[in-house]
């Protein structure tokens, strides 16, 4: 009776453990899509908002605030905007606002008695300055709504200025995660293929477990420490192998990023390479073929669905891969297939500028990640399509 309670009670247990994970994970996926989506349907706010720095007390069309050091929204409708305040004389900024023009350098026309300044440090961004005491300026920001996004021109963009000109292209990004991956698992997959065929067909046992823990130490390695690697190594060699003024290049992220997937694609080839049955190496050998025959043509083909998904894993450490790619490939957001030219990945754009990002900037971050989600989907369904039509013609 208690063993039949105790398996009914961790059958229910795994199943309430179950759904609450699938809901988490269903949850983070959808916030991050939810976020990634926003900028090209929404706009950033519905109408101008104001922002007062160093000033206290003012008036914006009649309606007093003090020591507002939040956004003050006006509404989207308005033609008029008066702000008033005192800075040692009545000071009154009057803002004519055309709601039916797009572009931003236009949309508005400043009126203004006294010594103010009117600058614009950015797109969608005017500042309004009045000098003060103690060489500190008085300030209010006004800040136009952003419009929804061009998804074309998000993709297809060639320019990333996320600061003064609000411009998101982001093409460079991809072709440098696609360069710096596929050029990895070009020259790291062929070499951990034959390492894993090594081990699992021509090393004696004993010696082969020794080098398959030091594979498997190789695979917990923190990725910051093979981009220091990469960046006292590597980097140096390729700068002065090619002679170019900087080791940090596509080519050095290739070679950090091929070495990391060495051991994860090793360790899960290798693994199905000694699954492969003894009867089918028997039946090669028996025929008249070599052992290196009987591996290469026979062994080999045999355990391709494990090769398969070690490539797999390997291509998604690749692509997913940021601080050692940070260290080493300059990070210049340009589009290029030199392997001696700098290039930025998307998961390098992400990783550097979350940290300070807002608004726009910081969805356009979640945008990014759900375009990485979206590449290694891909990926992974050309691969997998790939190992249909093998086992399918087999």
């Amino acid at each position: 009776m208690n063993r039949k309670l105790t398996d009914v009670f961790f059958k229910h247990l795994f199943r309430i453990t179950a759904f609450f994970s699938v809901m988490a994970l269903g949850a983070i996926l959808l916030f991050v899509f939810a976020q990634g989506c926003m900028p090209f349907f929404t706009s950033t706010a519905s109408g101008i908002r104001l922002v007062a720095q160093r000033i206290d007390d003012f008036t914006v069309n009649g309606d007093r605030y003090i020591e507002r050091r939040t956004f003050v929204d006006i509404p989207a409708n308005t033609e008029l905007i008066t702000i008033q305040f005192d800075n040692g004389a009545p000071q009154t900024l009057r803002i004519k606002v055309n709601i039916k023009e797009k572009n931003p350098e236009k949309k508005l026309e400043f009126w203004h008695n006294g010594d103010a300044k009117i600058a614009s440090g950015e797109s969608y961004v005017y500042t309004a300055s009045w000098p003060a005491n103690a060489g500190l300026e008085k300030r209010i920001h006004i800040i136009l709504p952003e419009p929804p996004y061009s998804f074309r021109k998000f993709i297809t963009g060639l320019n990333w200025h996320p600061g003064r000109d609000k411009v998101f292209g982001i093409l460079p990004m991809i072709t440098g995660t696609l360069a710096a991956s596929l050029g990895a698992v070009i020259l790291g997959v062929p070499v951990a293929l034959l390492c894993a065929l090594f081990m699992a067909e021509f090393l004696k046992p004993e010696f082969a477990s020794i080098l398959r823990a030091g594979v498997e130490l190789l695979a917990g390695i923190p990725s910051v420490v093979y981009g220091f690697f990469g960046l006292m190594v590597i980097v140096p060699f390729v700068k002065n192998t090619f002679n170019t003024p900087s080791g940090n290049t596509l080519l050095s992220a290739v070679i950090v990023l091929a070495l990391m997937i060495l051991p994860t694609v090793i360790t899960i080839a290798e693994t199905s390479l000694r699954a492969v049955p003894q009867s089918v190496r028997e039946a090669s050998l028996a025929l008249g073929a070599t052992k290196m025959q009987t591996s290469w043509r026979v062994v080999l083909p045999h355990a391709n669905s494990g090769v398969i998904a070690a490539v797999i894993l390997g291509i998604s450490r690749a692509v997913g891969e940021t601080m050692a790619v940070i260290l080493v490939a300059g990070n210049s957001p340009q589009l290029t297939v030199n392997p001696l030219s700098s290039v930025r990945t998307l998961t390098s754009t992400i990783a550097m500028e979350m940290g300070y990002a807002s608004g726009r900037h910081s969805e356009m971050l979640f945008s990014i990640g759900v375009t990485l989600f979206a590449v290694i989907l891909i990926l992974n369904s050309m691969i997998l399509r790939y190992r249909r039509r093998m086992e399918s013609e087999a």
